[in-house]
């Protein structure tokens, strides 16, 4: 964060001063872990149900914070004291945002997609100068402003992820941040239980577009007809980026290689250049345009784009890690989260790199799916079986649905298996697996990974890297 006085933050944030210096500045870092807190930090206390904050005020102030921001004094602590912390914390980051004329801010949401075109972006605007884009899913009310408070006056672009769980959250968060580009990567299901339906989805992701000024940039997936209707909402420039022949960035040549990497010609302002993606997936050519159509707005060369796209590296754990184990079975570890979408997507990339290869997917629930739930699994093991997919190995009662929906697929090959928890799973692929298998693991935050983490343990174990 950049240096301010406690008598600065807390004019910003309406804190009162209790047992604080209103001189003392805060050089280093802002965090809410007072494992995180450095030396000239500042602590964010908030009260839980299970861990209050406050109680580590003074564990904070031992590891060198300069003061503590909460809702409550703590004796022998110097505090800024809030009605509330979280709203504090969003407008110290706006505050912070405001005294940086320099940083470009881009937005990115989407229902699927965020994490790792983030990181995308991220990487390759590292060569047009300083960025903050930390890895992980830093995009709700605590974490975006988190992220923009790592900004210094040295950062030159900030890469946000921006997620919703109804409309005017995005609002809320483009309140904080003020994005000069907004990207918007797709339209899907996921949350659709807590929005009611895919238009209001729509709506809350458009909001991103709208709270650009007629200065900013929309950056736009040319291939999902919502998010091209938003075209319409945005009040400055409007890039299109996929593989629609009318897009300004597109994709043309696509092809595959045996580990669901894509190759591609980059075609932008008029230049084509060769990219070779390492990240898994068909779906990542739509997320790499998006980045190469932030780069080249900012005035990277096409040819440069194309080289930074083709060095890009996972940066968030769990999405479509692939690793392969001594015995010959590939792992394609996507447990971090799921929804539809990038279920479908998950899939999609097994089937690709399982071509000549037996194909297993573990899958777990996806939440938030509200009335569509039953719908929204049955869709995903539909899809399964139709990719051909070998076994299916569904995790929980609540997963039902997906076995089901495979089973319902006339002259399906394979077979699926439902399994109570994570260990009976592990205990099925211990039976199943053979050398050449390539297994899926994936799930709504529902352990999932422990599956994955059995079968690298294993490869680690042999000695392999993973």
């Amino acid at each position: 964060m950049i240096p301010l006085t406690l008598a600065e933050i807390a004019e910003i944030t309406g804190a009162d001063l209790v047992g604080a210096a209103p001189t003392d500045r805060v050089t280093g870092t802002v965090e809410y872990d007072s494992r995180k807190v450095g030396r000239g930090g500042l602590f964010v206390a908030f009260p839980g149900e299970k861990v209050d904050g406050h109680d580590y005020a003074g564990v904070a102030m031992a590891a060198g914070a300069v003061a503590v921001l909460g809702s409550r004094p703590v004796q022998g602590v110097p505090m800024l004291v809030v009605g509330d912390a979280l709203t504090a914390l969003g407008r110290l980051a706006r505050a912070v945002r405001d005294r940086l004329p320099r940083l470009t801010v881009v937005g990115i949401t989407g229902s699927s997609g965020k994490t790792t075109t983030k990181d995308l972006i991220g990487q390759t605007l590292a060569h047009l100068g300083e960025v903050v884009a930390p890895a992980g899913s830093l995009n709700n009310e605590l974490g975006l402003p988190h992220t923009v408070l790592r900004a210094t006056a040295e950062t030159r672009y900030l890469v946000l992820e921006m997620g919703a769980r109804g409309v005017g959250h995005i609002r809320y968060l483009c309140d904080i941040a003020r994005p000069d580009i907004g990207v918007v990567i797709n339209v899907g299901s996921a949350h659709l239980g807590e929005f009611g339906s895919v238009e209001r989805i729509a709506t809350a992701k458009s909001e991103l577009v709208t709270a650009l000024t007629a200065d900013g940039l929309a950056v736009l997936n040319a291939d999902d007809p919502r998010v091209r209707a938003m075209s319409a909402l945005a009040r400055g420039r409007v890039t299109l980026a996929g593989e629609a022949p009318d897009a300004a960035v597109r994709a043309e040549a696509v092809v595959l290689d045996e580990r669901g990497r894509a190759s591609y010609d980059l075609v932008a302002a008029g230049r084509r250049a060769a990219v070779s993606l390492g990240v898994t997936g068909r779906h990542q050519v739509g997320n790499s345009l998006l980045a190469a159509a932030v780069a080249t707005s900012l005035g990277m060369a096409v040819p440069d784009v194309a080289a930074a796209l083709s060095e890009l590296e996972l940066m968030s754990s769990r999405r479509m890690d692939v690793f392969d184990r001594a015995d010959g079975v590939t792992v394609i570890d996507d447990s971090y989260n799921a929804n539809p979408s990038s279920m479908a997507a998950a899939l999609t990339a097994l089937a690709e790199m399982g071509r000549a290869r037996r194909t297993i997917a573990v899958l777990g629930y996806m939440a938030e799916l509200g009335e569509h739930e039953r719908a929204g699994h049955e869709e995903a093991g539909r899809l399964a079986a139709e990719l051909g997919v070998g076994l299916l190995v569904v995790v929980g009662d609540a997963a039902a649905p997906i076995g089901a929906g495979a089973d319902s697929v006339a002259n399906w090959g394979g077979k699926s298996v439902l399994v109570t928890d994570q260990d009976a799973a592990i205990a099925v692929l211990r039976d199943e697996l053979r050398s050449g298998d390539v297994v899926l693991c994936k799930g709504s935050r529902y352990r999932t990974w422990q599956v994955v983490d059995a079968l690298r343990e294993t490869a680690e174990a042999a000695g392999v890297q993973a």
